[in-house]
């Protein structure tokens, strides 16, 4: 049995022949000094005290205190990966990035895999869109490009993101998972009815992280060395198929194997199966954007692949395992305003809101200078600015040079051949409802061109197994929702959830009159 254990489970085992034919390290305080003793504290006598003299126990326990920092607020749970990205295919005539200089050029990357709303020890098979983040390490900065498992998303402004995300966790006074919540936000946000229609199909629950797509999701702005712009979206597809778990597969993987797509990914790629996906541009021009028939940055919206087809640009693979989870994977950073020369943001609310969260989060959770950490810093490059100090400062503070701007002491100096794509601006500043664009269309395509009859039904089944839980009223109110994108949509759900409610009233316990229970009651009046 042991024999037949796979390599992440045997890692121990695997750690402890690597060093067979090593000498055994001596142990030490965080300080380098050896240790006699490990085993037992210093005290008076053998049932004495502890004494504050004994560092060995003060350095192990001061460190313990303080080893967890804080739990993402969302994608807690994910596994990471380390590879490379090689260019198959020439886009210099849409960017001027180095990332795309040439052909057969490679790029160190990083991927981060992670459920959305659970903690960090929930299960990885449940039904959750899947972050899909990408750290390019590139020759002018990291590149990283932070998206999920869906080409789309919940919601079109980034003002709603936190009440978005409170309604996905927990009761704030039951602590508990509350499916009033989570329905009562996305019936009252019509935006919601295309992520909620993806996330509620086969797709949403996928197997593992090797056999899923990956998309940037936003929309982005690539600038080529002629100062020429154009819109893009990035897509990246699995090379190993599209693969996903059936509810049954998912529910029993959620209890024996909670760890499912940590342990595949991380077998595969000890096992020497690298993991790769293609990756493809969308190109749009700044004049069909202005003709387009809704806002191209709605990031509740696909761009037609007929109209605007898939480039082929490179591939992305998997070949390296984290050498230790919390230095590489729990520490790694990812940043959707790390764009290098040639990659811009776009007018895209999501994103433009996604520009601050996430590095100041970043801040909050790993310190002022968490992109010193080895797994976040842009080691590619030379890091020159005028920012010092601040806790966990790694290197050498970039010694004497001058810490203002301007100076006239040979410090570094701006470059006007990477300043940032000219564009205007006209429209009046103000709070624009977008709550009224259209919601349906692409929803509609999505049920009734996309998925085949076995996955709408499946789809439907998924949905209201879960929409179960919600107050009626709040069930009425999203299979409206669901009736204008299309008849048989809502009657579909509709109908399935009559039949749970009805099941759950004859399961409903009978109340039996008792003379006890009759006198607490009249007590608490």
């Amino acid at each position: 049995m042991a024999d037949s254990r796979d390599k992440a489970t045997d890692q121990m085992k695997l750690w402890k022949e690597s060093r067979s034919s090593q000498k055994r390290d001596v142990l030490t305080t965080g300080g380098g000094h050896p240790v006699g003793d490990k085993l037992n504290s210093q005290t008076v006598g053998p049932r004495g005290p502890l004494l504050v003299q004994d560092v060995v126990f003060t350095d192990e326990m001061a460190h313990f205190d303080r080893e967890r920092i804080p739990e993402r607020v969302v994608h807690a749970k994910g596994a990471g990966a380390f590879g490379y990205f090689e260019v198959t295919h020439d886009i210099r005539c849409y960017s001027k990035a180095k990332v795309f200089e040439s052909m057969g050029k490679m790029t160190p990357i990083a991927i981060r895999f992670s459920t959305v709303a659970g903690e960090s020890g929930s299960a990885d098979t449940v039904r959750d869109p899947r972050g899909f983040a990408v750290k390019f390490y590139t020759e002018e900065g990291n590149w990283d490009l932070t998206g999920n498992n869906t080409p789309i998303f919940f919601i079109r402004d980034a003002l709603l993101f936190p009440s978005f995300i409170h309604s996905q966790k927990r009761n704030p006074q039951t602590h508990m998972k509350d499916p009033d919540m989570v329905w009562d936000f996305w019936s009252l946000r019509p935006e919601c009815l295309h992520q909620v229609s993806f996330l509620f199909s086969d797709r949403g629950l996928p197997d593992g992280h090797r056999h899923m797509n990956g998309y940037g999701s936003h929309t982005f702005k690539l600038v080529n060395a002629q100062d020429e712009a154009v819109y893009c979206k990035f897509h990246y597809k699995t090379d190993q198929g599209i693969k996903n778990l059936t509810v049954q597969e998912a529910d029993r993987l959620s209890a024996a194997d909670p760890d499912y797509g940590i342990k595949d990914l991380f077998n595969s790629i000890a096992n020497g199966n690298f993991p790769s996906w293609t990756f493809y541009i969308q190109v749009m021009t700044f004049e069909q954007a202005e003709s387009f028939p809704f806002n191209p940055f709605d990031l509740t919206k696909v761009w037609s692949h007929k109209d605007y087809p898939l480039i082929p640009v490179g591939r992305l693979v998997l070949n390296r395992n984290p050498a230790n989870y919390f230095a590489e994977v729990e520490q790694l950073a990812f940043d959707p305003s790390n764009m290098p020369p040639g990659i811009e943001p776009s007018p895209d609310k999501m994103l433009q809101g996604r520009l601050f969260s996430y590095p100041d989060t970043h801040r909050h959770r790993l310190g002022a200078n968490y992109l010193q950490i080895p797994v976040n810093c842009p080691y590619k490059t030379r890091v020159s600015n005028y920012q010092r100090d601040g806790p966990m400062c790694m290197y050498d503070n970039q010694g004497g040079a001058p810490n203002y701007f301007p100076n006239s002491f040979s410090a570094p100096e701006t470059q006007p051949r990477f300043l940032e794509s000219k564009f205007k601006v006209s429209p009046d500043v103000a709070r624009y409802n977008s709550e009224s664009e259209d919601n349906v269309t692409q929803v509609r395509e999505f049920y009734t061109q996309v998925l085949n009859e076995e996955e709408r039904q499946r789809l439907c089944e998924n949905m209201a197994g879960a929409l179960k839980g919600a107050q009626v009223f709040i069930q009425k109110r999203w299979v409206g929702q669901l009736m204008a994108v299309h008849q048989d949509y809502g009657n579909r759900v509709q109908n399935l959830l009559t039949k749970h409610n009805a099941d759950a009233q004859k399961c409903a316990p009978v109340h039996v009159y008792s003379r006890a229970s009759a006198i607490a009651a009249a007590s608490k009046m």
